[in-house]
């Protein structure tokens, strides 16, 4: 039975590097994996894809409870490998806009519940690594391990602006700290599955961590549960 399966949850908020640490730690072992986050992501895109409003909840969750999507641990560089539809989406949903628009549907009751179920099935054996901001409140509330990982606004911000200004991109690190701030308040005031962490989640605070020390902390944590 699915629940005898072992997870291990990484939540928190966004830019605390808990994709990258939970991509990194399937990969350790051998697990399978879920990005939570993508969903929405992948459903924003594919909203504006098909000229979907983000406020129209009925249609968007028709549009959830058909969304093709794969994706696991095996791409390139620390990243997953993110298929929509057969496409590539890897880098087009880390776009900000698609981003701002995935914590919009993801304070949508419908949206969650449609996919509830879903983020469910990825729980095969081995073992199921997942990511995001409700797995261990909501989505796997019985995993063996849950973390939550976050890290200051302005660190998280100065990732971003990194990794943005690495690609070309024109960015204002100002105004990427506002969005990081309006985000958490977005995700943590929300009605449905507010961020927070799990009453028995290890918090781990990565703002003077490189992602190695992360990794390296929560596997000691998984052997001592005899997870590694």
């Amino acid at each position: 039975m699915s629940a005898d399966i072992s997870v291990i949850t990484i939540d928190g908020p966004s830019g605390s590097g808990k994709g990258t640490v939970a991509t990194l730690l399937a990969r350790q072992l051998g697990w399978n994996f879920l990005d939570s986050g993508a969903l929405y992501r992948i459903l924003a895109l594919a909203a504006q894809k098909h000229g979907i409003a983000l406020d129209d909840e009925e249609r968007l969750a028709v549009l959830a409870a058909r969304l093709d999507v794969r994706f696991g641990a095996e791409g390139e560089g620390k990243g997953a490998a993110i298929l929509l539809e057969g496409d590539d989406v890897s880098e087009a949903i880390r776009n900000e806009s698609v981003g701002a628009g995935a914590s919009r549907v993801a304070a949508l009751p419908a949206i969650r519940a449609a996919l509830l179920q879903r983020q469910k099935d990825f729980r095969q054996a081995p073992g199921l690594v997942a990511d995001g901001r409700d797995m261990g409140t909501v989505v796997f509330a019985d995993a063996r391990l849950k973390i939550f990982l976050t890290a200051s606004a302005e660190e998280r911000a100065r990732r971003r602006f990194l990794q943005l200004k690495a690609k070309g991109d024109d960015v204002n690190l100002a105004s990427l700290i506002d969005e990081i701030r309006a985000r958490d308040e977005r995700d943590t005031q929300r009605a449905v599955a507010p961020l927070k962490p799990a009453g028995d989640a290890v918090l781990l605070d990565s703002t003077a961590l490189s992602i190695e020390q992360v990794l390296a902390s929560i596997l000691s944590e998984a052997a001592s549960r005899g997870l590694a």
